[in-house]
């Protein structure tokens, strides 16, 4: 009894048997990396606008006043004579208001 092993032989059976992973790989970019960069772009643009006077809430819930934007950081007035200096990654929002 001789058994013959099914290969595949032309461009159409190999496209066939990546398509699921192909499509599986669009899915995901746009239901979850395409999405989650376009945030990640929106937070870096509220970043680099931030400015003295501006009401800010920061990624452990702290909310202030920036008093001084510096470079990588901003100094940010959350109670009565009490300033923190804080990195600017660790700003969550901007409060309009």
């Amino acid at each position: 009894m001789t058994y013959f092993l099914a290969q595949a032989t032309g461009p159409t059976d190999l496209l066939s048997q990546f398509l699921p992973i192909i499509l599986l790989f669009l899915g995901m970019w746009f239901l979850i990396i395409g999405p989650q960069r376009k945030r990640q772009k929106a937070h870096e643009d509220m970043l680099s606008k931030l400015e003295t006077g501006d009401t800010v809430v920061t990624s452990g819930g702290i909310f202030g006043t920036i008093t001084n934007v510096k470079e990588d950081r901003l100094v940010v007035r959350i109670a009565d004579n009490t300033k923190v200096e804080l990195g600017k990654n660790f700003v969550s929002k901007k409060i309009e208001a």
